[in-house]
């Protein structure tokens, strides 16, 4: 654990050890942000039995973005950095499908891995430090405006409450979310432990496509 912590000292509270806890790994071709909702179905049995166990006991599961592989046959290699997904409502519309709503919740680093005979991937993992809050920077106003078209869009309903667009944290995990982004660039703004170094690379993609105003 000293060489992550030295790497990435941001990742980790310095005011408190590290967390560890053992979850089910779900590897998905998309990444989950803290506060983000992600309604997913279930099919295969190894993903069935895992939510079923987290229903009776209340725990969550962590999203990985997929690094090597599918999301569906031979367990897939996940990225080490990841979300805790908690499950809200549930529905079972027939027979082997389960419906479920998620939402993200803190970040963790995968430390410790392995792969259980019905391929699910259960790991140890240690959870990261929350960024901490801070208001949105004058010359980052434009994207507030532009989440507010992307909510009015969408509807409401699709984030997570309270809607918080003058935390620069909240806002830009809600951009990086929502914005055609690579997955690759997605899991990169995942990662990163400062809202405005986030909020930085985000104001540039808009720039670049022409939903901001360049001045």
């Amino acid at each position: 654990m000293n060489w992550l912590k030295d790497k990435m000292p941001l990742m980790f509270d310095p005011n408190n050890a590290p967390r560890s806890l053992d979850i089910p790994i779900f590897p998905l071709h998309t990444v989950l942000y803290p506060e983000a909702l992600l309604p997913l179905k279930i099919f295969e049995p190894r993903y069935m039995d895992m939510v079923k166990t987290c229903l009776k006991n209340d725990t969550p599961f962590g999203i990985c973005l997929i690094q090597e592989g599918s999301e569906v046959g031979a367990p897939a290699m996940p990225h080490a950095i990841g979300t805790l997904a908690s499950i809200g409502h549930w529905d079972m519309p027939q027979l082997g499908i389960l419906h479920i709503m998620t939402q993200g919740g803190e970040r963790f680093f995968i430390e410790d891995s392995e792969v259980a005979r019905d391929g699910l991937i259960h790991a140890q993992v240690v959870l990261m430090a929350a960024e901490a809050t801070q208001a949105v920077p004058a010359e980052f106003a434009g994207s507030v405006a532009v989440l507010h078209h992307i909510i009015d869009e969408l509807g409401e309903a699709r984030f997570s409450q309270p809607l918080r667009l003058d935390d620069a944290s909240w806002l830009g995990y809600r951009l990086a979310e929502t914005l055609p982004l690579k997955a690759s660039v997605k899991q990169d703004l995942l990662e990163m432990n400062d809202s405005l170094i986030r909020l930085k690379i985000l104001w540039e993609f808009l720039k670049r496509h022409g939903l901001v105003d360049a001045d």
